[in-house]
């Protein structure tokens, strides 16, 4: 498997959720052993949710403890200051039909949220069609209302500002 590129701090949230869910299992553990005592199985409940919870919790906890080794930390403060779009810069786009413009910070798949902080995964189709790219270079993004072009306005690597 290759490198995942990942922020500090996208590291450490990834961190702090594994250290919560580990610290839920036995509380779930302990919710399918009450949910036991109380008979039949079939049609309780409490039994079905707290199994399903353990699911969850477990293949999450697996997912992230698979992913952590392949993990290439990068601090976003130290990043150079260039034109060039990479890992870790902050794009505005002109939508060249809408004029609409669109502000991007590219991350990893791990830690991206736009609508938290306005981030998206460098490995989505818009993030590969800016990778290398520069102000005023045009880009084209097939979308699910179709192929969108768009200008790039500013690249601006703001660190842990973004």
């Amino acid at each position: 498997m290759e490198r995942i590129p990942i922020s500090v701090q996208g590291y450490e949230r990834i961190e702090k959720e594994l250290a919560q869910l580990k610290k839920e299992r036995p509380e779930v553990i302990k919710a399918i052993a009450e949910a036991r005592e109380e008979g039949d199985l079939k049609e309780n409940a409490g039994y079905h949710a707290a199994r399903e919870r353990q699911g969850f919790l477990e293949g999450r906890i697996n997912l992230l403890q698979s992913r952590m080794p392949y993990f290439n930390v990068v601090d976003l403060d130290t990043l150079e200051q260039d034109d060039v779009i990479g890992f870790g810069a902050t794009v505005e786009l002109e939508d060249l039909d809408t004029e609409e413009v669109k502000k991007y910070t590219l991350l990893g798949a791990d830690e991206a949220d736009y609508a938290r902080d306005g981030s998206i995964s460098v490995q989505s189709p818009v993030a590969q069609a800016l990778l290398g790219k520069e102000v005023g270079d045009e880009i084209t993004v097939d979308a699910p209302r179709g192929r969108i072009e768009y200008e790039i306005i500013s690249v601006k690597y703001l660190g842990t500002k973004y």
